[in-house]
């Protein structure tokens, strides 16, 4: 007969309240056993000395006996100081699982590409800043002189979403060089 010490479970519903017995390890959690030799009340603090209540000479005589603690048990026992209970480490615990470091990766090549896309689109508005701001006048045909090569950089910077693939970040630098606002998504340019 395989003997176990655990818990057994009473009180009401959300209301939890353990006996610590020793058990025929083939009966049913909250039936039989051959003797209780504790309570524990999870609803009192931690500190409170009435939370585990454990009769250490019977826990004793039921170990020599070769009864076998649950997890919970064991550390109960070994902070009574009755058994020994060996740290658990389990370093792959916090590791995400492969799916998670799919995604990561994904998400991490696309941040990439489109960090990339954003750069090519800065630096080939830059170049070709000077002759565009010759050519650009607004309404009254006044050159427009004030804005540099930095502004337009800036300005398809600012109009690059984080999802943007590298042909559109170029559609975009394109229209901040030819002077057009780059449409924001879900509008459409007016035709005139």
């Amino acid at each position: 007969m395989a003997t176990s010490i655990r818990l057994s479970r009473g009180g009401s519903k959300k209301r939890p309240y353990y006996k610590i017995v020793v058990a025929d390890s083939r009966s049913p959690r909250d039936g039989r056993f051959i003797e209780r030799i504790g309570s524990y009340n999870p609803l009192l603090a931690k500190d409170n000395p009435e939370r585990i209540k454990l009769d250490a000479d019977r826990a004793k005589h039921w170990l020599s006996v070769g009864a076998q603690p649950t997890d919970r048990v064991a550390r109960f026992l070994d902070a009574a100081g009755l058994k020994e209970r060996a740290a658990r480490n389990n370093p792959k615990k916090a590791e995400p699982g492969e799916k998670a470091k799919e995604r990561a990766e994904e998400r991490a090549a696309k941040l990439a590409e489109a960090e990339e896309a954003a750069k090519e689109a800065a630096a080939a508005p830059a170049e070709e800043a000077p002759v565009a701001e010759e050519a650009e006048s607004d309404a009254t045909g006044s050159v427009k002189s004030e804005e540099t090569a930095e502004a337009v950089a800036d300005a398809v910077a600012d109009e690059v979403p984080a999802e943007t693939t590298a042909e559109d970040a170029a559609a975009i630098a394109e229209e901040v060089a030819e002077g057009g606002p780059a449409p924001a998504e879900g509008e459409e340019k007016a035709e005139g």
